[in-house]
């Protein structure tokens, strides 16, 4: 049974917050640790900071030095429990000495669970789920990916008041402000791909890295993926070596997903145009809208999404607001389905 108290969720939350310094776009998940002394004082703390480094715990440990014994660790996902890059830290908090190991999320990923219950076999004693909410959303891709084997993928889209993604004779630059596209390529920073189909490679010609408003680029870049089966001139921006790229060669969403999480990629944004966005809408393979609306009005021009096949508002596809907030002179608003399509 759990007996939460304020001080251990006073310690949780510091260990979010040192869990978030970690890379949100690598393959494992951010994970924090803090070190709590028997006198109620921090030791240490750590936390990951991406594949083939220290795991959070045995950052804090190193920083503890022989400070740990007696001590009990706060950690937002349970300690792992196999030899991967790194040894278990199971094992490096019991030969620690730590007495006590708080954790926010049980850890999904087979392979490395089972650490608690070998900690409680050690006469650790554990503690589960203490600010368990807050330590999904920090991994909430990370955890999409593990828990059903595809990455999480968020579709963005800008569009003006009346739904158009380009005029008529195909123009699309600038739909919206330079805030917004500011705010996208925050977005892409954060993501392990950007993706889109081979017509929006072929008529736009887009770089999609991420980059800083002076147009310089940000320390990481998401790989590029082009689906489709039509072919890309070698000159294309996509090749221009500034980030890794990948042309698959199918219109299947679920194709294209297996490939990702084959390569530890757990969050694609979706840049694709109006065929690639119907696509994924259609597998039911969307699990969030960025959309970012300007105060323009076209009157005709591409849609922003190609038909999905409903024809009454009944069938409608209805979104729950997340979040909304005006971005220079556009507004962003961000969604998750209600339901799967």
């Amino acid at each position: 049974m759990q007996h939460t108290s304020t001080t251990d969720e006073r310690w949780m939350h510091r260990a979010l917050v040192v869990a978030a310094q970690g890379p949100e776009a690598d393959a494992n998940p951010r994970v924090g640790c803090v070190l709590v002394g028997p006198d109620g004082e921090a030791v240490a703390e750590g936390w990951h900071r991406g594949a083939g480094t220290p795991h959070a715990e045995a950052a804090a440990l190193a920083a503890a030095g022989g400070h740990a014994r007696g001590a009990t660790a706060y950690v937002t996902l349970e300690p792992c429990h196999h030899t991967g890059r790194t040894a278990p830290c199971s094992r490096a908090l019991a030969d620690a000495g730590v007495a006590r190991v708080v954790y926010a999320v049980r850890d999904p990923n087979s392979p490395a669970a089972g650490g608690a219950a070998w900690l409680g076999e050690q006469g650790v004693t554990t503690e589960a789920g203490v600010l368990e909410a807050e330590a999904t959303e920090l991994n909430r891709t990370w955890l999409h990916r593990i828990r059903t084997g595809r990455p999480w993928v968020t579709w963005k889209l800008a569009s003006t008041l009346d739904g158009r993604s380009a005029a008529a004779d195909g123009t699309s630059q600038w739909i919206t402000g330079p805030e917004a596209r500011a705010d996208v390529h925050d977005h892409r920073a954060r993501c392990g791909a950007i993706l889109v189909g081979t017509g929006t490679a072929l008529t736009d010609d887009p770089q999609l890295t991420a980059r800083h408003p002076d147009g310089s680029l940000r320390e990481h870049q998401p790989l590029r993926v082009v689906m489709g089966q039509r072919d890309l001139p070698a000159g294309a921006r996509v090749f221009d070596g500034a980030a890794g790229t990948v042309h698959l060669r199918t219109r299947s969403p679920r194709e294209v997903l297996t490939h990702l999480s084959d390569r530890e990629v757990h969050h694609v944004w979706l840049e694709g145009g109006p065929t690639v966005a119907a696509a994924f809408m259609a597998d039911g393979l969307v699990d969030e809208i960025v959309a970012y609306v300007a105060p323009v009005l076209l009157g005709r021009g591409r849609p922003s999404v190609s038909d999905l096949g409903i024809t009454t508002m009944a069938d409608a596809l209805r979104l729950q607001p997340t979040d909304t907030r005006i971005i220079g002179h556009d507004v962003r608003i961000t969604a998750v389905l209600q339901e799967a399509p």
